[in-house]
């Protein structure tokens, strides 16, 4: 089992804790982990970009002029797409861009960019979180110690509610629990950063 050091909110080492094996001992996939990123973006885009068609432009449906002798070539409607405010062929409607993988490989793609993080060192375990207050200063100062400014993702569970609402001003933080945690976030993150009592949950949702 991988082993880490867990420190407490002034980055100094209280002792060290096994890691699940199966969560943050895996192998990188890094073809695994694209695959989910890339899901992950498409389900997130809005799908709102809109064309007219020529049936929903304005301009009457009369022929313009009739069909022979004038000289000019055939139109039959002022709506056509190569006439000027005509309308559009083959544009965009609003449509959905989501899509699913299998749950299996999005739970091995989680497993490893866990495991990434915890080889790249940017995986920290904290013995305690709790604030005296929900600061924003406060949750600050801490992660100053870990993060130097980085990106931070922070898994905080129930009765963690006072991290949350410290952190809705830090624009660098983000803050999910166990059950929400996804690729993309981990592999954003410069620092994952996991309180000791959060790690038995991670273990039973994502092994």
């Amino acid at each position: 089992m991988p082993t880490v050091d867990v420190v407490d909110l002034k980055n100094k080492k209280v002792g060290t804790i096994e890691l699940p094996q199966e969560v943050f001992g895996c192998e990188p996939r890094t073809a695994l982990v694209h695959e989910a990123v890339i899901m992950q973006r498409a389900c997130e885009r809005q799908g709102t970009a809109s064309t007219l068609r020529r049936g929903e432009v304005s301009g009457s449906g009369k022929k313009p002029w009739k069909q022979k002798h004038t000289g000019r070539a055939r139109a039959g409607s002022i709506r056509s797409p190569v006439w000027r405010h005509g309308g559009s062929v083959f544009g965009p409607k609003p449509r959905s861009y989501a899509y699913t993988m299998p749950k299996k490989k999005y739970r091995a793609a989680l497993q490893s960019a866990l495991s990434g993080k915890l080889t790249e060192q940017k995986l920290i375990v904290v013995s305690d979180l709790s604030l005296d207050k929900p600061k924003t200063k406060l949750l600050a100062q801490a992660l100053a110690q870990f993060s130097g400014g980085e990106y931070a993702l922070i898994i905080a569970g129930d009765g963690q509610s006072g991290v949350l609402q410290a952190a809705r001003n830090l624009p660098a933080v983000k803050v999910v629990s166990p059950d929400q945690l996804n690729v993309y976030d981990v592999v954003r993150a410069q620092v994952v950063v996991i309180p000791e009592r959060e790690l038995g949950r991670v273990k039973e949702v994502w092994s």
